[in-house]
């Protein structure tokens, strides 16, 4: 990169935010990133913006999940514009920069805490304050649906009086919660899933989940991370969702596992080195025809093995609570390599009988 266009980098990484609501207009800040649907501002959540300098790398660097492209804020500005070259986008920043810009808005009111809402550091006091999931409405909820072992090796926890609120004109609620950690492969806390749950019973509609709008947000530092379900060795079973995890390792207790949460941050997850085979869980629909193509690509690339898992219905969790553990172990004795059906299955299926 020549040294004009290492500045205006620069620059433009120090208002990364103003940069991205300008031009990627389309999209929203979650946490320390911008995320909208790809360069040229379509709505979605494939793309990742950070917007503050992190161990993870600079603000202004991007990331496309969906297709492994990144770049700079430039790269941003001559794709999003559609100009051929870099003077054309250079001449575009340089007039953005001169651009007035308002000023950034504040909370409509102040954060008790010294770390900031939705914050890496707002996780993990989430996660320290919550108590230990046994004989709470967390294990009910689990068990409800299905998950009648949970192999959870300490990455859920539980809140009984978990804040929620439903949008910045309406007063705060307080609501039982299923907290879940978010990792990076080092396993530091990097984020926590909140799920907040009904207390006062299980209906077929919400399978658990709180009267509330949105049951189930993250906060902190998502993209590559996880809420991960024992220590990776050579092999691991990814997938998006927490009971969907929870249920194979129901079936396959010793296999490590991960929850990347969504379909998008399942394609940027990171995988850990040493891994040999990588087992993707997807969901029966096409957004997880899409992440299997996209993570199966990037585990090739990084020399894994990929094998797709899949479910007779829309998730595991929805097999297990449907056709039971037989069924399900019979499913995935099919789907597995066969030395890990010895090394992994055969255990658990002599405990079920």
């Amino acid at each position: 990169m020549s040294r004009d266009a290492s500045e205006l980098a620069r620059r433009l990484a120090r208002e990364a935010e103003a940069v991205c609501r300008h031009y990627l207009s389309h999209g929203k800040r979650a946490g320390r990133y911008w995320v909208v649907g790809d360069v040229h501002n379509t709505p979605g959540r494939s793309l990742f913006v950070r917007l503050q300098e992190s161990p993870k790398g600079p603000a202004g660097k991007w990331t496309d999940a969906a297709t492994g492209e990144h770049g700079d804020l430039l790269d941003i500005i001559r794709e999003c514009r559609g100009l051929r070259d870099f003077n054309g986008a250079a001449e575009e920043a340089r007039r953005f920069l001169k651009l007035p810009r308002p000023e950034p808005q504040l909370p409509s009111k102040p954060v008790r805490s010294v770390a900031p809402a939705g914050s890496q550091e707002a996780a993990r006091r989430l996660f320290a304050i919550s108590s230990p999931i046994e004989g709470t409405v967390v294990e009910t909820y689990l068990q409800r649906r299905g998950i009648a072992n949970i192999h959870h090796s300490g990455s859920l926890r539980f809140h009984p009086r978990c804040y929620y609120r439903p949008d910045e004109h309406l007063p705060t609620e307080t609501w039982p919660a299923m907290i879940a950690c978010v990792t990076d492969l080092e396993g530091r806390i990097t984020g926590a899933h909140r799920t907040w749950l009904d207390p006062d019973g299980f209906d077929r509609i919400r399978l658990g989940k709180a009267p509330v709008d949105t049951p189930r947000r993250a906060m902190g530092d998502l993209l590559g991370n996880a809420v991960r379900f024992g220590v990776v060795g050579d092999v691991l079973a990814a997938g998006e969702g927490i009971e969907t995890m929870l249920s194979l390792r129901y079936v396959l207790p010793t296999m490590p596992m991960a929850a990347a949460l969504s379909a998008n941050h399942l394609s940027a997850m990171l995988l850990p080195s040493g891994l040999r085979r990588l087992y993707i869980a997807r969901d029966a629909d096409a957004a997880g025809d899409a992440v299997r193509a996209t993570l199966t690509q990037r585990a090739e690339n990084a020399g894994v093995e990929a094998i797709a898992l899949s479910p007779r219905l829309g998730d595991f969790n929805e097999d297990m609570h449907i056709f039971g553990l037989e069924t399900l172990l019979a499913a995935l004795r099919l789907q597995l390599v066969p030395e890990d059906v010895v090394r992994f299955l055969h255990s658990s299926t002599l405990a079920a009988e």
